[in-house]
C-alpha cells in the first residue's frame, strides 16, 4: 500500500515578527513559497482554500497555484476548496484547465459548498437555493470533465446545446467532492465518479469509517470501480510535542474563538484543545507524534492521501515553514514506513 501525502493552506492572515498582522499582498506571496517548499521537500500535493473573509488572504486559489506551478515540477496542485455553488461550473473548469497546462498536468479541483456563507450574497446568490445550487452545477461541471459537446439544462444558470467549452487538456482533470459529513454528499461522490475528500477536524477520525463504507457501498451500488479516498485534518509539527502544542495553541485559540463566536460556539479551552491533541482531529506534535497519528488515520479509514492543513489563523510564516520542511523530510517518510509495514503485517 502506497499513501500520498499532501498539504492544505487557507492562507490564513498571519503575524510577522513584531506581532502584526502582514497586509495581504506579503501573505499571498508567503503562500506561493510555501507551496514551492512543499515541491521541495517531496510532497505529494498543496491544497488551498478559496474564502471570502478579512481573515483569509485567498479568494482566487486558481491565480496563487498558477503561480506556484511556475515554479514548482512534480507536485499536484488543487484547490481546497472550490465553492461550486457560488461560482459558474464552465468558469471554474476553464480556470483549471489554464492551470492544468501551466502545471503540466498537474491541476486537480477539489469541489464543495463550503463551511463559510459569505461567497453567496458576494456573488448574488440566496442562502435558500444552497442545495439546488451545488446539486445542478455539480451535474454541469462533471459533464464539462469529458471535453465533449456539453448538452446541460438547470435552473441556477442557462443551458448549453452541443457546446464546445475551451481550452481542452487532453487530459481529464481529477476532481474529487470535498465532504464534512454529510451522507448524501459521499452518495454524490460516488454518483458522479469522483474520488472523496472527507474533512476531519475535530474529533476521533475512526468515528468517518462509517462513511468509508457508504462511498464503498454507493460505488458498488452504481457499478463504479473502487476511487481514491483522502482526508483533510489540520495539524502542525515542530521539533517536540511541548513545542508544537505551545507555538500552535494561541493561534489556533484565536481562530477558533472567532469563528465560534459567529456560529455561536462555545470558547475552546486549552484542555479541550489538549483532547483533540491526544485523540482527536489535531495532527500536532513532533515528527515520530504525528507520523503515528496520520498513520492511524490512514490505516483506520482506508486512505489513498492524507492532507494537513498546516496553517492556523494568525500562525506565522516562518513557523509554517519550518512545519513544511519536518512534514516532508522527517514525517512522510515515516508515514510511508509504518503503512508498509502494517499492511506487510496484515498480507
Amino acid at each position: 500500500m502506497t499513501i500520498a501525502l499532501g498539504l492544505d493552506t487557507f492562507g490564513d492572515v498571519t503575524e510577522g515578527p513584531d506581532g502584526r498582522l502582514l497586509p495581504y499582498p506579503e501573505v499571498i506571496r508567503n503562500v506561493v513559497a510555501e507551496g514551492v517548499l512543499a515541491d521541495e521537500v517531496g510532497l505529494d500535493f498543496f491544497g488551498i482554500g478559496e474564502h471570502h473573509r478579512d481573515d483569509f488572504a485567498v479568494s482566487a486559489p486558481e491565480v496563487v497555484l498558477a503561480a506556484i506551478a511556475a515554479r514548482t515540477r512534480r507536485i499536484r496542485l488543487g484547490s481546497a476548496v472550490t465553492v461550486l455553488s457560488s461560482d459558474d461550473p464552465v468558469r471554474v473548469y476553464q480556470r483549471f484547465a489554464e492551470l492544468h497546462a501551466i502545471s503540466g498536468g498537474r491541476a486537480e479541483v477539489i469541489l464543495g459548498r463550503g463551511s463559510f456563507t459569505e461567497s453567496f450574497p458576494l456573488f448574488g446568490y440566496e442562502l435558500s437555493d444552497y442545495e439546488r445550487l451545488f446539486a445542478e452545477k455539480i451535474e454541469l461541471f462533471v459533464a464539462l470533465l469529458d471535453e465533449g459537446p456539453v448538452t446541460w439544462s438547470g435552473t441556477v444558470r442557462p443551458g448549453l446545446a452541443d457546446r464546445q467549452v475551451y481550452p481542452k487538456t487532453g487530459d481529464r482533470i481529477r476532481t474529487w467532492l470535498g465532504v464534512g459529513g454529510s451522507p448524501e454528499s459521499v452518495v454524490r461522490a460516488a454518483h458522479f465518479g469522483l474520488p472523496l475528500t472527507l474533512a476531519i477536524i475535530g474529533g476521533d477520525p475512526a468515528r468517518f469509517r462509517p462513511y468509508v463504507d457508504l462511498y464503498h457501498r454507493a460505488l458498488d451500488r452504481y457499478g463504479r470501480d473502487r476511487l481514491p479516498i483522502a482526508v483533510h485534518s489540520p495539524g502542525y509539527i515542530a521539533a517536540t510535542d511541548e513545542q508544537a502544542r505551545d507555538e500552535y495553541w494561541p493561534h489556533h485559540e484565536r481562530m477558533v474563538g472567532r469563528i465560534g463566536r459567529e456560529r455561536g460556539w462555545p470558547p475552546p479551552t486549552r484542555d479541550s484543545y489538549e483532547g483533540e491533541v491526544a485523540s482527536g482531529a489535531l495532527h500536532v506534535g513532533s515528527p515520530e507524534t504525528v507520523a503515528a497519528k496520520i498513520a492511524r488515520t490512514v490505516e483506520v479509514l482506508g486512505i489513498d492521501r492524507f492532507d494537513l492543513k498546516y496553517s492556523a489563523g494568525t500562525l506565522p510564516h516562518e513557523l509554517s515553514m519550518n512545519a513544511i520542511r519536518l512534514y516532508g523530510e522527517e514525517v512522510a517518510p515515516r508515514v510511508r514506513e509504518l503503512v508498509a509495514r502494517s499492511a506487510a503485517s496484515a498480507a
